[in-house]
């Protein structure tokens, strides 16, 4: 049908409000002023949000500030704390004993004099042959034995036997045992005896004359 044709009739259009009409229309008002309200709670709770938010940054930014200046304190104070007790602690000297030469000496001159040790040392043995070196130091061996038994007690510092295993526990004489190999952890270490080792527990040596000059190991000889 064409549009033409259509008619409108104006008493068909209500001229008065029914209760239906008004219903729908408290209605609409209501959903209006609740989304009204609705819209400003989401509103000011963003706004709430948003400021508690820049209220923790604020307060966070003041406590890593506090947190620094604390920091820096601390590591001022642990300075000086350091600087004064390095100023206390002196360092410790070790104070090394000058070994007086004078025994050694005679020693040596005692050797030269009952084995020849000096002369055994000094002589260039790789024109002798293995026999005439054995000869040669069977003397010196005789001639040493003797004075070391003569003016010397020794006797050795551990008592196992050689090759056997032995126990060093905590607190060990470090002076007077020798730890070699793989050295894992502390004491005890268990190990293989390689060898005694030896104490001087007595020594007498004869007394110096007058005079006599320690030095001369050996005075040359010349026969007339």
């Amino acid at each position: 049908m064409p549009i033409k044709d259509i008619t409108l009739d104006p008493n068909l259009i209500p001229t008065t409000l029914d209760a239906f009409h008004i219903t729908l229309l408290v209605l609409l008002v209501i959903l209006s002023l609740s989304l009204l309200f609705v819209l400003t709670l989401v509103v000011l709770s963003l706004l709430r949000r948003d400021k508690q938010r820049v209220v923790h940054q604020s307060v966070a930014a003041s406590d890593i500030a506090e947190l620094d200046e604390v920091a820096r304190s601390l590591a001022e104070a642990e300075k000086v704390k350091v600087k004064k007790e390095a100023k206390q602690v002196k360092p410790s000297v070790t104070k090394l004993t000058d070994a007086k030469p004078d025994a050694a000496l005679q020693l040596l001159g005692l050797l030269q004099q009952e084995g020849r040790f000096l002369d055994f040392v000094s002589e260039d043995v790789s024109k002798y042959s293995d026999a005439e070196i054995g000869a040669a130091a069977r003397v010196v061996h005789e001639g040493c034995a003797k004075l070391i038994k003569q003016h010397f007690n020794v006797e050795p510092i551990r008592s196992e036997k050689e090759n056997s295993r032995v126990t060093l526990q905590k607190g060990f004489n470090a002076s007077e045992n020798r730890v070699t190999g793989n050295i894992v952890g502390s004491p005890p270490f268990s190990g293989t005896l390689l060898h005694r080792g030896w104490r001087v527990v007595k020594v007498d040596l004869p007394r110096l004359a007058p005079g006599h000059d320690v030095q001369v190991l050996a005075p040359a000889e010349i026969e007339l």
